[in-house]
């Protein structure tokens, strides 16, 4: 039995989930509401104030779904109740960050300034010049726009300038040697 597919999700309090027959679990809460369709073998039951996911059998392709399966709709749950959000760290002279209305303005060294759209559902915040909050219910699209926005300008093997996440340590290479 899967380790994590077999623990039950516990409903907070002011989340609604509904169940339909095709496995499509809608996630009702405080920030928003998110939908998700799982595959048809799993067995999604709602049991007093918890989500149980079952599988039929125990080949591999269904045991490999059990704990995705519980993962996602516990991420759900997660979202709703508290977002999630992810930040990123500008580093380089003269790179920035701004917000014009919902267009984030990036400056990393281009000829030009790189503008992203912000997409429904996803708020994105700066703080300083150096600094991007990326935040939402759904933790997958969260995870996407900010490695959207990091891919406009990676780390640098040799520097470390770039857009990073929060936290992530860059090993630097080691430069050029002179004449021996």
């Amino acid at each position: 039995m899967s380790r994590i597919g077999k623990k039950p999700i516990a409903i907070p309090q002011g989340v609604q989930v509904d169940i339909s027959e095709d496995n499509e679990v809608s996630v009702k809460g405080p920030k928003g509401e998110l939908k998700q369709t799982f595959n048809k073998n799993m067995i999604i039951e709602k049991v007093d104030n918890a989500i149980i996911v079952k599988r039929p059998n125990d080949n591999k392709f269904n045991h490999s779904l059990h704990g995705l399966t519980r993962t996602l709709i516990a991420n759900m749950v997660e979202g709703v109740t508290k977002g999630y959000e992810k930040s990123l760290e500008i580093v380089g002279v003269g790179y920035r960050a701004s917000k014009q209305g919902k267009k984030l303005i990036l400056n990393l060294g281009y000829s030009h300034p790189i503008e992203i759209e912000e997409e429904p559902g996803i708020e994105i915040a700066v703080e300083g010049n150096n600094k991007i909050i990326v935040k939402g219910i759904d933790k997958q699209r969260v995870g996407q726009v900010a490695a959207i926005i990091r891919d406009k300008r990676r780390p640098d093997a040799y520097k470390g300038k770039g857009i990073r996440y929060s936290g992530e340590v860059i090993r630097l290479k080691e430069g050029k040697t002179g004449k021996k």
